[in-house]
């Protein structure tokens, strides 16, 4: 019963692209790799995106970035988003590496302020919530938390419906530095202790810089209690050559690790 409304929500989408799209539909869904194809058709049902929003996500290389976020892709991460689409279980699930802004249509060496990325991602908002998932809710920029009368201001606050968690995000137009990561772990104490209802899972914080250096980024989020993310954000679509190439060289490195293992 479950794969014949798959099928049918499968057809109505087809019907949707051929309309919007014609001989083009063809070349929009054409993708040569079964896994990659798989999870774009099951992913469109889930997220009930428009065409458009399809079209988008195929461009801006969704499947590669997911593969290659939250660390190295494997024969299984790639057989689960070919079977289920993206599944959120835990707040690892919701994180992409490089988030991609090509819709602020902002040029790539234009130096930019903190304040001006997230009045630019507030106006494209609908855009943002697309890039950032299923499930999230916006509550708002610059929201205040206030210690020993002292005021500091969240950059933008939503809320994932699916996880029951609030998602504080916090945008930095240079490098992650420690003292970012310092700051919004104590954000997220103050929501766990002030704000979370008694339903709510502790809130989830996601640092957005422009270079995420992996040993640092390991340091400055280690031993952190709280659930704190970095990732890259790129105001351009990424080379999705070079995304694939990336993705293939984890796999196959994967294969040889498990290949000589099972040979040991």
């Amino acid at each position: 019963m479950e794969n014949q409304t798959m099928q049918n929500k499968l057809k109505e989408l087809a019907k949707k692209l051929t309309q919007e799209f014609g001989e083009d539909y063809c070349e929009l869904l054409s993708i040569s790799d079964e896994n990659k194809r798989s999870f774009y058709e099951k992913e469109a049902v889930n997220a009930n995106w428009s065409v458009r929003e399809l079209k988008r996500q195929i461009d801006s290389s969704l499947y590669e970035r997911l593969l290659l976020s939250n660390g190295d892709a494997n024969k299984e991460k790639v057989l689960s988003l070919a079977q289920k689409g993206i599944e959120i279980n835990q707040p690892a699930d919701i994180i992409r590496d490089p988030y991609v802004f090509e819709f602020l249509g902002v040029p790539e060496n234009k130096p930019m302020l903190e304040s001006d990325l997230e009045k630019a991602l507030v106006a494209q908002i609908e855009k943002f919530l697309l890039e950032l998932g299923r499930g999230f809710m916006f509550v708002g920029t610059q929201q205040r938390v206030t210690l020993n009368n002292t005021h500091y201001y969240v950059d933008m606050v939503f809320y994932n419906k699916i996880l029951r968690a609030y998602v504080l995000i916090e945008l930095k137009t240079t490098k992650l530095t420690p003292e970012a990561a310092g700051q919004l772990n104590m954000y997220l104490n103050y929501y766990a202790a002030e704000v979370n209802d008694p339903d709510d899972n502790p809130p989830i914080g996601i640092i957005l810089c422009t270079e995420k250096d992996s040993v640092a980024a390991e340091y400055a989020l280690g031993g952190l209690s709280n659930n704190i993310f970095a990732s890259r954000y790129v105001l351009y679509m990424p080379d999705k050559e070079q995304l694939i190439a990336q993705v293939e060289a984890v796999l196959k490195n994967w294969h040889e690790k498990n290949d000589g293992s099972a040979h040991e």
